[in-house]
Formats: structure tokens, C-alpha cells, sequence
């Protein structure tokens, strides 16, 4: 989950946007990546830096696809509460599916804040959020 900002260079004044994407991501051989491919019937595989994913990435995948399956499976209570904040992220931003940003809900946007530090406590290697001050900025204005 990441705040991102995006340039559209192409257009007059190259205007800047920022948004909320989710993904889900497994990393493995390419034998076992088809085999999650095959189950979840969604996404895709490619390499990055000679590694292996598998990734689903449209929303509505996430949604619909990759969420109901994990939450019918078992799963370490660790594991589970960074799954049910992730879960939670991809339904806020399913529900805000097409909207511009500063026509959120001020909590929809501050929960994916919170979420977004939250997440950061399960993870080994846990990366610096490059926009999250954008963001925090952000959900004031609004």
C-alpha cells in the first residue's frame, strides 16, 4: 500500500497527481507463481531485477478476488492483523474507486494514513513512505 504521485508530463504544465494504490504481491518460482495464478484467476507475472512476482493490482481484483480468499484461510495472528489492515485499505479505496482525491471524506483519508504506519509494524524490511507527508498535508485541506 503507497501513496503515490504521479507527473503527467504529455499534458500542458505537466500537472501533478496524487493517489492511494494497493497491491498484493508474492514472490517465488516461476513454477509456483502459475500455480497462484491459476488458483486466483487474476493478475499477473513479470520480473523486477531478475526476481519473479506475482501481483494483482486492479482494484476490483483485490476486491473481489484476492480479499474473500484470504479471509477464509487460516493464517498466524500476526499475519492476520497486517492482512485485515490491508483488507480494510483496499475496501477504502474500492469504495473511492474514480473519485478525484480532494473529493474524499477526510477519514477515509486519514485511515489510510493511519493503516499505512500501522502496516509498517509487521513488516522485516519496512520501506520510508515517500509521499505520506504529501499525504498528511493533503488531508487537512480537506
Amino acid at each position: 500500500m503507497q501513496f503515490r504521485q504521479d507527473v503527467k508530463n504529455k499534458r500542458p504544465n505537466s500537472p501533478t497527481y496524487y493517489h492511494w494504490k494497493v497491491q498484493f504481491v508474492v514472490i517465488g518460482t516461476p513454477e509456483d507463481l502459475e500455480q497462484v495464478k491459476n488458483i486466483l484467476k487474476c493478475g499477473n507475472i513479470h520480473k523486477i531485477k531478475n526476481q519473479p512476482r506475482y501481483s494483482v493490482q486492479n482494484i476490483d481484483e483485490l476486491k473481489n478476488t484476492i480479499v474473500p480468499y484470504f479471509e477464509k484461510r487460516e493464517m498466524p495472528e500476526t499475519k492476520k492483523r497486517d492482512f485485515e489492515l490491508w483488507a480494510k485499505a483496499v475496501e477504502i479505496i474500492f469504495e473511492n474507486k474514480g473519485k478525484i482525491t480532494s473529493s474524499w471524506k477526510k477519514s477515509d483519508f486519514q485511515q489510510l494514513i493511519d493503516i499505512q504506519k500501522s502496516i509498517k509494524k509487521f513488516k522485516t524490511k519496512p520501506k520510508q513512505a515517500k509521499w505520506l507527508s504529501t499525504a498528511e498535508m493533503l488531508v487537512k485541506g480537506l
